[in-house]
């Protein structure tokens, strides 16, 4: 599945089981909390702080799907082609970064 059909997914899932999209401002206080989910996983799972037994099970990869669909809501409900803006922002990269990150001797 590409960019865009997941935004298209992400529409219909909202149509069929969401009634309709939270507004923008409450996607993202929700994109802040998903987004804090992970990093709490990160920070005890590979950081120095100590996992608690209740966060063991959690799902990193469950959570990150979870950012992913409320980006996915927001680049719906504001109207933008985020396969088009990704695919845009990768050439940038592309030809900004080519050779900064192989002369980087921190990265070596």
């Amino acid at each position: 599945m590409n960019i865009e059909n997941a935004q298209e997914a992400v529409d219909e899932w909202i149509k069929a089981h969401g009634v309709r999209y939270f507004n923008e401002l409450t996607n993202m206080a929700q994109l802040t909390e998903e987004v804090g989910e992970v990093a709490r996983i990160i920070a005890r799972r590979y950081g120095e702080q100590s996992e608690k037994e209740s966060d063991k099970d959690k799902d990193l990869g469950e959570e990150l799907a979870d950012v992913l669909f409320v980006v996915l809501c927001l680049a719906n409900q504001t109207g933008i082609n985020l396969q088009e803006s990704f695919d845009k922002k990768l050439n940038l990269k592309a030809k900004r970064d080519h050779d900064r990150h192989h002369n980087n001797k921190k990265l070596k």
